[in-house]
């Protein structure tokens, strides 16, 4: 078994989480707030002013493979709990406002793609009466606005800013696990859930691993 002073960096990573969180927490809260604001008011009339003949995405065998898991929900609506933690960790000022521009920047990418080609899943024979708990979902975001899959691409995103961080801070190997096995759970649930299908998936992948590379880059480049 570890002793405690076998490891007193890797123990103590929890702690600077909780100091990197405190620190501008004020500004962060509110930056992301309106971020989120911002975000759905755009998604939400792209979304339903279509201007262009709206396609429906293709099932794949992984769709088929992948049954339907509405206890998969609540995995699927961490997202928004998820995305937020990156932002709340970091405490350089010109990594935190070049995140934030990343972000936009990927917005933008995204629902400029939904603007100029809409595409929705197809309707799944599931009877959604016998499932109360996703009567707000259905009723706010419709099929629509499916790929890239922007539910996958800011995990993913996230992700890889949740890897350095976690690196800056020595967390130890498990905590970095888990935020990769968070992230794929996320992207499973996409599919389980049935707002999105694997092509989607894919799609979402590679913007947000993409744009968060691209990003790093250009932070690397900066110093």
């Amino acid at each position: 078994m570890d002793l405690p002073h076998q490891h007193p960096t890797a123990n103590g990573w929890f702690h600077e989480a909780l100091s990197r969180v405190l620190t501008w927490w004020p500004a962060k809260m509110l930056g992301t707030s309106v971020g989120m604001t911002v975000f759905f008011a755009v998604y939400f009339w792209v979304l339903n002013h279509p201007h262009f003949p709206v396609t429906t995405m293709p099932l794949t065998g992984v769709d088929r493979l992948i049954d339907f898991r509405p206890e998969a929900l609540p995995l699927y609506l961490s997202l928004w709990f998820y995305v937020s933690l990156a932002p709340a960790l970091l405490i350089d000022r010109r990594e935190l406002v070049s995140y934030g521009v990343a972000a936009i920047g990927l917005s933008v990418i995204g629902l400029g793609i939904f603007f100029l080609w809409p595409t929705a899943v197809p309707q799944p024979n599931i009877d959604w009466s016998a499932y109360p708990s996703f009567d707000f979902l259905k009723a706010t975001d419709a099929a629509g606005n499916a790929c890239p899959s922007l539910h996958v691409a800011f995990a993913v995103f996230s992700a890889v800013w949740f890897e350095r961080i976690l690196r800056q801070m020595n967390a130890r190997r498990f905590v970095r696990r888990l935020n990769w096995l968070w992230c794929l759970g996320i992207l499973y649930s996409t599919i389980a859930v049935r707002q999105h299908v694997a092509l989607d998936v894919v799609a979402g992948t590679i913007l947000g691993l993409s744009t968060a590379l691209l990003h790093l880059r250009w932070l690397r480049a900066q110093t």
